[in-house]
């Protein structure tokens, strides 16, 4: 009997041995025997993961939901952004007719320090406004959802359109005013809501070049602003209302294409415990039935989950767990405003013809600089995955440090040298592009994947509420600044972006190909230290 069975043993040692050579020569684990039967080559999955990585997952429904998730939010971030820079003279000067109007007065006789009074506040409010609209994205992420609050959000967009687009026939100031701070409510929750969404519905491995979408989209739109601007198109005495108005337009998609896409999946399982729902919106996004994998790590994520209390913004401040990654993700948030991309966005002409250029050349050295933003943007979404976060911020944040100390000493001597002028707008449009690398996109969805999902919600307020305020301080001390200081007020920006790289490099991580629970584990060893 002993003789019997060792024939098999001997024979089934030497299938292992000899199954073990080809493995080594083919570069790939083969199916156990027990396990060909039931599962054919075809299916395998790890044969289209070695072969297509970066395509797995990414189908044309997912496409659709990025979408409407995006265009129809980011759009109003970037394009209310941008859209008061050009016509900023025409609208000044109709201020100006109102106040005479009012006051009985002619218009010269308004002083001009009133006008730039109420045009500041027109243009800081919007930034007001994100303020307020980053700080509640918590509160309306978790009743409403990510879809529901994006969808909802919308009413906002309707009331702003109406305001500004029947300011002039109704020759009211105020109506801009208000319409600006609902626009920005509407686009502080968009900044919230969307990267959110994008990275609860995106593969593991293509968080990140999903997560710059957001990014993209706000580039696209502040290009978009900067052409219909010109005075050729809406930047015209008759034109300036439609040019506000048609912010409407990216919120009538939305509300045309975003029902029709799945609440996160994350959401319904780990917020609302609705398993059969989350299972059926991952698989309308991965455009299969096999999502087992996916729901079993969702599922494992939502039974650790339910052993710990809900996460307010309080508890984070006290766990040295939650605190690290908070304290990173507000920083770079605040990095990323006060690098000084915002003022280059809003006083972009000013700063052209600070070189030397004409007033129409100006303007289309700024729709070159937004062009030049777009395609860099589009060149991150594809480095993203490749080289890194963290090494991406580097040579993002050190490229424009190395910029604004060059644009200084160019400034200084623009009188000079017509090439020095030239070289100048060179060093902007450099500026834009080492933005547009990293620190433009990544600071948005960096916040998704430090926290897991308890926490995602309050650590997200936190971040955007402290980047829209960033953005307001940035808005609205840069034209002082620069009256007082000219070209030399980019040292400012210069010695900040220096103290940015060092602190990237000492504190912020790779989050590339790492899971929510090695993350997790990650800030856990370090609050240890």
């Amino acid at each position: 009997m002993v003789r019997g069975r060792g024939k098999p043993a001997v024979l089934s040692s030497m299938a292992r041995r000899v199954a073990a050579v080809i493995r080594q020569s083919l570069g790939r684990q083969l199916p156990a025997p027990s396990r060909a039967c039931a599962r054919t080559p075809h299916h395998d999955p790890t044969m289209s993961e070695k072969k297509r990585p970066g395509l797995k997952g990414f189908n044309c429904r997912l496409a659709f939901a990025i979408a409407a998730g995006a265009l129809g939010s980011a759009f109003q971030h970037g394009y209310n952004t941008g859209v008061v820079n050009a016509p900023q003279k025409l609208i000044e000067g109709w201020i100006r007719d109102i106040e005479a109007n009012r006051s009985d007065i002619e218009s010269w006789e308004v002083e001009k320090t009133k006008v730039t009074m109420v045009w500041s506040i027109a243009v800081s409010i919007f930034c007001v406004g994100g303020m307020i609209g980053g700080s509640i994205t918590g509160i309306v992420a978790e009743r409403l959802g990510r879809k529901g609050g994006l969808l909802a959000n919308n009413v906002l967009v309707l009331l702003s359109a109406i305001l500004q687009g029947c300011s002039k026939s109704a020759e009211s100031y105020e109506m801009i005013i208000i319409g600006r701070f609902l626009i920005g409510i509407n686009s502080g929750l968009n900044a919230g809501l969307v990267p959110m969404y994008l990275s609860e519905i995106a593969p593991a491995h293509l968080k990140g070049a999903i997560g710059t979408v957001y990014q993209l989209v706000i580039t696209i739109s502040i290009l978009i602003s900067q052409i219909l601007g010109l005075e050729t198109i809406l930047g015209s005495e008759n034109g300036w209302p439609i040019l506000l108005a048609l912010t409407i337009v990216p919120g009538i998609f939305q509300v045309l294409t975003l029902p029709f896409c799945p609440e996160s999946p994350k959401y319904l399982l780990l917020s609302k415990g609705l398993d059969i729902e989350a299972q059926r919106a991952l698989a309308w996004l991965r455009g299969t039935i096999e999502v087992h994998d996916e729901m079993d790590e969702m599922r494992g994520e939502y039974e650790a989950a339910k052993s710990v209390p809900k996460v307010t913004l309080r508890d984070m401040f006290m766990n040295r767990a939650l605190r690290i990654p908070l304290f990173i993700s507000v920083v770079v948030m605040i990095c990323q405003q006060l690098s000084g991309i915002n003022a280059v966005f809003f006083f972009s002409t000013k700063i052209f013809m600070m070189a030397k250029l004409s007033d129409m050349n100006a303007q289309y050295a700024t729709l070159g600089m937004g062009a030049i933003n777009v395609l860099m943007t589009l060149v991150s979404l594809v480095l993203v995955e490749r080289a890194g976060r963290k090494t991406l911020l580097l040579v993002g944040f050190s490229g424009m440090c190395v910029c604004t100390v060059l644009l200084t000493i160019c400034l200084v001597y623009v009188e000079y040298s017509v090439h020095v002028s030239y070289f100048a707008i060179f060093l902007v449009i450099f500026f834009v592009v080492n933005f547009a690398i990293g620190p433009g996109s990544i600071p948005w969805f960096l916040v998704s994947e430090l926290f897991n999902q308890s926490a995602r919600s309050a650590a997200t307020s936190c971040a955007v509420a402290i980047n829209w305020t960033a953005n307001f301080i940035v808005g609205i001390t840069f034209l002082p600044l620069e009256q007082v200081l000219h070209g030399y007020v980019f040292i400012i920006f210069a010695v900040l972006l220096s103290l940015f790289v060092l602190f990237v490099y000492r504190k912020v991580p790779e989050t590339k190909n790492k899971t929510m629970e090695e993350i997790t584990a990650m800030f856990r060893q370090r609050s240890y230290e």
